[in-house]
């Protein structure tokens, strides 16, 4: 494996960030090297823990580079409503999730659009939009309406109008039975990877109630870390404050495990300023009101307070 130089560090490890940044750390100087999906090629350890105290609207914000929590939770909001076509996340510039659905583009047309272009026209144009734009039953839609099948007579069986609200029904489990150990959203289902862009990296949400506070347990099947593990990490925490409002409970502690745990090759750059740095602040985020629904959060409803992050970091995002 290339030697790469790692700065040292001398400071105590006591800000939570100091987890994400050694994490980091041993990736990057130990991780087994191999060529993914991507052809990018990456370092990669299996099996990665990250935890955090929610106490007191504190919430896991990387503060060694800007993360835009704004775009991180309008791509959540969006998840809730269960839309898998990119045309609403473009007209709010949120571009998360363009370069899947322009790469397919590209390779169908050979037309070699920019990809502000392509975002244009997908919020422009309905049709582009609805024959382009469209994800596949990705997150949102396993969350809020997976799929179930009804008797058509004869042992034959069709797709029902409605699927399963899984965060409906965790929303209601933990006001009815707080103390159950199936309070989970799972967004891995196997009948449908093949028509997803991606399959979920961010899988299986679990919660658990102790002492009247609610915790969080995701477990990620693959992390990007340099790039997606700070939206994940926001967006878990965001979705346990709103659970916890809508159940009348107190934040918990957020555990974050991960399985590949990865940094691609081609972020040396950023890794190597990234760890450069040192953690600054505790960032908290306050709710402004309770809407009546989970469903009905907007993004003006969410204030983060004492954020104050070093400069932005940038690399290539792997398709």
């Amino acid at each position: 494996m290339p030697s790469h130089a790692i700065p040292s560090v001398s400071v105590p490890p006591q800000h939570w960030e100091w987890q994400y940044l050694d994490l980091m750390r041993r990736i990057w100087a130990a991780g087994d090297e191999r060529i993914d999906r991507t052809g990018v090629g990456t370092r990669s350890v299996f099996g990665a823990q990250i935890r955090f105290d929610l106490a007191d609207g504190a919430m896991p914000l990387v503060t060694t580079k800007r993360v835009y929590w704004k775009t991180a939770t309008r791509e959540f909001l969006w998840f809730l409503t269960g839309d898998t076509n990119i045309r609403a996340l473009c007209a709010q510039g949120v571009e998360i999730w363009t370069d899947w659905p322009l790469d397919r583009y590209r390779k169908a047309t050979g037309e070699e659009i920019s990809r502000s272009d392509f975002s244009a026209r997908i919020v422009s144009d309905a049709a582009f939009a609805a024959q382009w734009g469209d994800l596949g039953p990705v997150y949102g839609k396993q969350w809020v309406d997976w799929p179930v099948y009804e008797p058509a007579g004869e042992g034959l069986f069709r797709l029902a109008p409605l699927g399963i609200n899984q965060v409906a029904e965790v929303v209601e489990s933990l006001r009815s039975n707080p103390g159950s150990r199936r309070h989970i959203v799972e967004g891995w289902n196997v009948a449908e990877l093949g028509r997803m862009a991606l399959p979920p990296c961010h899988k299986t949400y679990q919660f658990h109630v102790a002492d009247g506070r609610l915790s969080c347990l995701l477990y990620q099947r693959s992390c990007d870390v340099a790039l997606g593990l700070p939206f994940n990490l926001w967006g878990a925490a965001l979705f346990t404050r709103m659970l916890a409002q809508q159940a009348d409970l107190e934040p918990g502690e957020l555990v974050w495990m991960g399985g590949d745990t990865h940094l691609y090759l081609n972020h040396a750059d950023l890794v190597e300023a990234q760890l450069a740095r040192q953690p600054l602040g505790t960032p908290t985020m306050a709710i402004a009101r309770r809407p009546e629904s989970i469903f009905d959060y907007r993004i003006e409803d969410f204030e983060v307070r004492d954020y104050a992050p070093q400069a932005p970091l940038s690399a290539p995002v792997a398709v």
